[in-house]
């Protein structure tokens, strides 16, 4: 663009002394809440600079490729697609300001240095650019004063965010650790639970349930809602069988009430058993040595079926049972 006899750019005037009584109002405090770190420069975007001056951004824009000269990528540069995003996820009023204007990712963010804050009072030609211009880089200095100042607060809470890293990455160490170790070894073939170890059953228990691939069946003459809540903690495509006695506390609508969060449970009647079972995909056996719903109320063992074959003989008794109806 050819310079005139003053030596400034032929751009228009931007900006006017009434726009600069608006401008100028605002308060130091809105200036610097308009400073972002980006590529660990201070930088302004162009649609808040555009509003301190009056103007709408894409003039504001439109004057500085008009003067791409005075510009160099050290004081003005565009945001990357994932430093915009960055941006955006920490600036609250950039999603109203920018993201319902539909331009957002078509045409990213230009952000301005220092130094390209004062380029601009040269550019647009206005008392207003010129004043605002100052404030801003007034404003500038002050963030640079605050950050130099708190330089060791700064230090001190990298510090510890990088130990909080660090103690997370141990945790996590662990917790494998203990993973790889319940996986490498058996789990123990009996357990035994004293009254008032509800909560160690009830873990227990549902660990049992979490093993299933396909089906689960439970065996409990005295099955009421409470071991429903272990059964839900089951794989979503796990179908669950529980044989019971015909006057159990379980309700048709509880029944109902489960299939429709945890498909698929089917409640069965029998008074052909007298102990717990619970088989887990027709091949893993477990004796349970109280009914579920009292699990840890009173002392009780749980044993592994270390024989497969029982647990093959359960299930045919349990299919040779005739159902009502048939």
């Amino acid at each position: 663009m050819p310079e005139n006899s003053n030596g400034t750019s032929d751009s228009p005037t931007i900006g006017s002394s009434e726009e600069g009584k608006l401008t100028i109002a605002a308060s130091d405090t809105r200036i610097k809440s308009m400073i972002y770190t980006v590529r660990g420069e201070q930088v302004m975007l162009d649609s808040d600079l555009a509003k301190l001056y009056g103007v709408e951004t894409k003039v504001l824009n439109q004057a500085v490729t008009r003067n791409s000269n005075r510009f160099p990528e050290r004081f003005c540069f565009r945001l990357t697609k994932e430093e915009a995003a960055h941006l955006r996820s920490q600036i609250v009023t950039l999603d109203t300001e920018l993201g319902k204007q539909g331009s957002w990712w078509r045409y990213l963010p230009r952000v301005f240095t220092e130094q390209g804050v004062s380029m601009l009072s040269a550019v647009l030609h206005s008392p207003t650019a010129i004043e605002v211009s100052i404030k801003i880089m007034d404003a500038f200095v002050e963030m640079r004063y605050f950050i130099a100042d708190n330089a060791h607060m700064f230090e001190q809470i990298r510090s510890i965010e990088l130990k909080q890293a660090e103690y997370q990455k141990a945790t996590d160490e662990r917790f494998e650790k203990v993973f790889d170790y319940m996986g490498a070894h058996e789990e123990p073939r009996q357990k035994v639970f004293f009254e008032g170890q509800v909560w160690d059953a009830f873990e227990l228990l549902i660990s049992f349930v979490q093993k299933a691939k396909s089906r689960i069946v439970l065996v409990d003459g005295y099955v009421d809602t409470t071991p429903l809540n272990i059964l839900a903690k089951k794989a979503e495509s796990v179908s669950v069988t529980i044989w019971t006695h015909p006057k159990t506390k379980l309700t048709e609508r509880d029944i109902e009430a489960f299939n429709a969060q945890y498909p698929l449970l089917d409640v069965r009647h029998t008074t052909a058993f007298h102990d717990r079972f619970l088989i887990l995909d027709d091949s893993k056996g477990y004796f349970v040595g109280a009914s579920l719903k009292d699990a840890g109320k009173r002392s009780f063992a749980v044993t592994r079926i270390e024989d497969a074959a029982i647990v093959q003989t359960v299930l045919s008794k349990l299919d040779g049972i005739e159902l009502p109806g048939n």
